[in-house]
């Protein structure tokens, strides 16, 4: 029997979902922080669960030549990054091995991940930044804890959202500006959120338990000086004790509250809480891939859950008759429907507002029968009643984009039972040096069980003057075989 706070030698086979290695030790799974796949090592057991361990390697046996120096000084402390004690190959591999095996394990399915779209840049390509605040300290928290590492710089962010920490930071010492406190809900500044564009723009919010701050024209002074780009500077105001960032409330302090950013073709106008992908290179790879396993002609009726601002749905329009996306958040449906008209595709869209299970049984209840469906929920994947309801107008290509294997996987099988068959699968990396992983899958209705033929033949062209009336089938049978043949 395993004991906590001893020593086990142990050889990694694999990763777990939060990049952790992974061992079998006496059988149990043991998960190993900053292990690799192939390594050999003594491994000191921190704690035992009921049917797993966790541990640390004390002393690496055998070390993968994967294994490469972290070229960040907060690694290993901040929780933002998993994998930088790595090379980018064997993380890349990680990611598709991950999805591959839920899919397996999970979705009951042998559907094998081609491929994974690796990012040609791992660093700086984050578009969206969301740091905690605390008393002297502006960055990430340390990882499985509310506890803010104070991040100078972040080599997952643009260096322009690096000059806009630094400027906040000063402000809130120079006018001694108070940070809030999580446990008792006292103080001011609870978050600094920042947006940029691929036009070296970028757009600032202060998350504020308040509804002003202090020495607001010092602030906009600070961040118009320390970032040439910025185009704006906004007030969030979250005066709830709760861990949701943005508040009902928003204020500009100076210059506009929105960005333009362009994506596979299509220009959009993002606002403060608008969703859109992180990682703007390989989102246009996520949904061209989609695009591609949709197999649009032309002439399609195209359903979209969860469209978000439209960003999917305006890609799929270039190819469908129509596309109808659904979105219960009522200011992304009026971005999308102005990004519609910004793109000259408001006659192919329509943009309807509502929760997807509700609006997915509507639409089945209207008659829609949708060609193709596509879904990009959020992490917890589908409701049961999403899946029935998708099933119920019956589209010939379910196009699934999830951000977690495990509920990707899960529904999978529900679609399954629905008729539908897992035909592609491919992974693309949208958060490089992240345990993070898209995945886009293309689920296509089966017509006929694969065990059952469809024969059909003619009595007429039978000869049955040999049988009586009321003959059975198993006297008529040869005869069919024999007019078959």
């Amino acid at each position: 029997m395993l004991k906590e706070g001893q020593l086990y030698p142990a050889v990694i086979d694999g990763y777990a979902s939060g990049g952790e290695g992974v061992a079998r030790i006496d059988g149990m799974a043991v998960f190993v922080k900053g292990a690799l796949r192939g390594e050999r090592a003594e491994v000191f057991l921190e704690h035992i669960g009921h049917n797993a361990a966790w541990g640390h390697i004390e002393k690496l046996v055998e070390p993968s030549p994967a294994r490469v120096e972290p070229d960040c000084p907060y690694y290993g402390t901040c929780g933002g990054c998993q994998f930088r004690h790595m090379t980018y190959a064997e993380e890349a591999e990680a990611k598709r091995r991950r999805v591959e095996d839920a899919l397996r394990r999970i979705g009951g399915t042998d559907l094998s991940v081609s491929v994974i779209h690796p990012a040609e840049n791992t660093r700086r390509y984050r578009n969206k930044v969301q740091f905690p605040v605390a008393d002297g300290a502006i960055g990430y928290y340390r990882g499985r804890t509310h506890q803010v590492v104070d991040i100078g710089d972040c080599l997952l962010q643009p260096e322009l959202d690096t000059a806009c920490r630094a400027a906040v930071k000063g402000w809130m010492e120079r006018f001694r500006v108070p940070a809030y406190q999580e446990r008792t809900g006292k103080g001011l500044v609870r978050h600094l959120f920042l947006r940029t564009n691929s036009a070296g723009e970028a757009l600032c919010c202060i998350v504020a338990n308040g509804t002003a701050l202090p020495h607001e024209a010092e602030l906009v002074d600070a961040l118009r000086t320390a970032a040439p780009g910025l185009a704006g500077v906004a007030l969030s105001v979250n005066t709830r004790k709760t861990n949701v960032i943005l508040g009902r409330e928003l204020r500009t302090l100076w210059g506009r509250d929105w960005l333009e950013e362009t994506l596979c073709g299509h220009t959009f106008r993002l606002s403060v809480p608008s969703f859109f992908q992180v990682n703007r290179e390989q989102t246009e790879v996520l949904y061209r891939r989609a695009l591609e396993f949709a197999a649009l002609t032309g002439t399609e009726t195209v359903v979209e859950l969860y469209c978000g601002i439209g960003a999917i749905s305006l890609t799929l329009a270039e190819r469908a008759a129509q596309v109808i996306g659904v979105e219960i958040v009522p200011q992304a449906v009026e971005d999308a429907r102005a990004n519609a008209r910004r793109n000259g595709l408001e006659d192919r869209t329509r943009f309807v507002c509502g929760d997807a299970s509700a609006l997915a049984a509507q639409l089945e209840a209207e008659g829609i029968r949708p060609d193709v469906v596509v879904v990009d929920p959020p992490r917890k994947g589908l409701a049961a009643e999403v899946a029935d309801a998708i099933g119920g107008m019956a589209p010939a290509r379910v196009v699934y984009v999830s951000c977690d294997p495990a509920t990707l996987a899960r529904d999978v099988k529900r679609f399954g039972a629905l008729g539908y068959v897992p035909e592609r699968a491919e992974a693309v990396d949208l958060f490089p040096r992240t345990a993070h992983v898209e995945t886009v899958v293309l689920l296509s209705k089966r017509e006929i069980d694969s065990q059952k033929v469809r024969v059909e033949f003619s009595l007429e062209d039978m000869d049955m003057s040999g049988f009586q009336k009321g003959a059975t089938y198993g006297q008529i049978k040869p005869m069919c075989w024999k007019s078959l043949g």
